[in-house]
């Protein structure tokens, strides 16, 4: 199985929660791209609060990642930089076109779609069960130093040598054949 952190650098884990998404869940409606079809799909970002960074942490970046896209490089759903340190929760619907539910001085960086915003799961009918990746990561810079215009593989690469720590959900959606 595709395992996104296989080749990154070891890092400490604390705590990601969720009222949208439950770790180990289905991926809720809300959740799921109504852009891509997927009926009754919102495109909501997810309410998420975390806990128990390392300290030193001095900025935060958030992925959602589907390593089981059928692309040979998984989907990057979305991707946000420079969420500043005393920042731990973000709210359901942060990540939509505007960002305007996002802190002051954090950005979202084009998704795979090359929108910067959220865009939710749209499993191909049949394909299978997809595990989206919700991580929240600890950096140990203010400012990660990646354009507005760059992509979720350029700020991962970027972020790599200043990750402190992770913390993780994971959720599944399916879209049957």
């Amino acid at each position: 199985m595709n395992d996104p952190f296989a080749r990154l650098p070891e890092a400490a884990s604390f705590t990601v929660t969720s009222t949208s998404v439950v770790d180990g869940g289905t991926l809720p409606a809300a959740q799921l791209s109504g852009m891509f079809g997927v009926p009754g799909g919102k495109d909501l970002s997810p309410q998420l609060t975390w806990t128990g960074a390392p300290e030193g942490t001095k900025s935060y970046a958030v992925t959602v990642y589907d390593p089981d896209a059928p692309t040979g490089s998984g989907m990057w759903h979305w991707a946000v930089a420079d969420i500043p340190a005393g920042v731990t929760s973000l709210a359901e619907g942060a990540g939509d076109d505007t960002g305007s539910g996002l802190p002051g001085g954090a950005f979202q960086v084009p998704n795979d779609a090359r929108l910067a915003r959220f865009v939710g799961g749209a499993p191909p009918a049949g394909h299978g069960a997809h595990r989206y990746v919700i991580v929240v990561h600890a950096l140990a810079v203010e400012n990660i130093g990646v354009p507005a215009d760059g992509t979720p593989a350029l700020l991962g690469f970027t972020m790599a040598s200043h990750i402190l720590g992770r913390a993780v959900l994971t959720a599944t959606a399916e879209t049957p054949a």
